[in-house]
């Protein structure tokens, strides 16, 4: 069925792009992080570490500065491997930060709604904290109202992983590596996970996920950058331009769980189907909308079969700075940074309002454990999750 992605019932293969404003291109390698050393990166780009401050346990933790010989620079921290800052070019060719977030380790510890990190084990909700898989129940942290968000009270986003640079076919990079063991926020198996951020010399920086487990347990892990490519702390980004690649969506409860239903996207608020202001329609009297106090939904991706599709496209009109997504994933969250209120300060001092960042995640649907019709996420010993992800930047005009 158009909009769906399955491989006999597992996760196997999952691929989303993030480029900065070229042709989307498979990724080099079958094995995320680990592609054979072909071409070396042209002379300029480079990889380097530092440290990033210490947690009050004592852990320290490092930065990677991934850096291009087009002056575009990624720079991701060992802590919730969290991407800290994108810098790219605008249409007259000035860098700029584009992605919310803190100048030092302590705002991400202290007060961090997911700004760029990675998030797992199972990203987005489960509802009521619970699933049952293989005729047992197993309880989650319930720490979104009734619901379990983001892996729990200590998700992936606050442990420190490993880190190591890398260069591989014409990338330099950062392989983030850590094992989730049996149990953690409820979880069963133990479960090895690898995530590898690598830049091209032409500006793709392509996230791989890889991950195996010795018992059967729910996986779906996605990049939480929350993005303003008119520069973070700019203001809203309700003047963007949206265009999202599917013509159904999944409606949600009052708790933002998925009713289950596959609605369509055609003479509703959620059509993205063609280019659209983000503000364009968010405040219409929507009952979909009210619950998410704006938009926080998950959409059907249009495909014909596996394979990378165009999951979304933004356009920021001052600067000309656009954003692509790519993926295999059958679902794409948009989030209009609704639950900002002003009240976290950012880089350089910056206030981060309501709406002054977007994320779009790929990812299968929340709550898929409890939805025996969506496409699963029950990853079983002797298989392999593998996921790529990727938003390509560019500049329009």
């Amino acid at each position: 069925m158009t909009g769906w992605w399955r491989s006999n019932g597992r996760i196997m293969v999952s691929t989303v792009s993030l480029g900065f404003g070229l042709a989307c291109s498979p990724p080099a390698s079958d094995t995320p992080g680990r592609a054979a050393i072909a071409a070396p990166p042209l002379p300029g780009a480079e990889v380097t570490r530092a440290p990033f401050g210490t947690l009050p346990d004592g852990s320290p933790v490092e930065v990677f500065t991934l850096s291009n010989a087009r002056g575009v620079e990624v720079r991701a921290i060992t802590y919730g491997g969290i991407i800290v800052s994108i810098r790219v070019p605008d249409r007259d060719g000035r860098l700029g930060d584009i992605v919310l977030g803190y100048d030092t380790l302590d705002g991400y510890v202290a007060n961090n709604p997911y700004f760029g990190c990675i998030t797992g084990r199972y990203a987005n909700r489960i509802a009521r904290a619970r699933f049952t898989l293989d005729g047992r129940t197993y309880q989650l942290a319930a720490n979104d109202g009734p619901n379990h968000l983001h892996g729990g009270v200590r998700g992936f986003d606050k442990h420190v992983w490993h880190g190591e640079p890398v260069q591989a076919s014409g990338r330099v990079g950062v392989v983030f590596s850590r094992t989730s063991p049996d149990g953690e926020e409820g979880y069963p198996g133990t479960l090895d996970v690898r995530v590898a951020y690598t830049l091209s010399d032409d500006g793709e920086l392509r996230v791989d996920y890889e991950a195996t487990t010795d018992r059967p347990t729910p996986v779906n892990l996605t990049q939480h950058s929350y993005f303003n490519l008119a520069g973070e702390g700019s203001g809203d980004i309700l003047g963007h331009i949206l265009t999202i690649n599917a013509d159904r969506y999944t409606p949600v409860d009052e708790t933002l769980i998925p009713t289950g239903e596959l609605a369509p996207v055609e003479g509703t608020p959620f059509d993205f189907r063609t280019p659209t202001p983000i503000g364009g329609r968010i405040g219409v009297d929507h009952e979909q909308l009210r619950r998410g106090r704006g938009y926080d939904h998950n959409y059907v991706l249009r495909r014909a079969g596996d394979g990378l599709v165009r999951a979304a496209r933004v356009v920021e009109p001052t600067t000309g700075r656009t954003l692509e997504v790519w993926t295999t994933e059958p679902g794409l969250q948009f989030y209009s940074g609704n639950f900002l209120d002003g009240s976290i300060r950012g880089k350089s001092g910056h206030v981060y309002g309501r709406r002054s960042g977007f994320c779009l995640e790929t990812q299968h649907f929340p709550n898929s454990p409890n939805q025996p019709h969506f496409p699963s996420t029950i990853l079983r010993p002797g298989e392999r999750y593998l996921s790529t992800t990727a938003f390509r930047f560019g500049v329009d005009g």
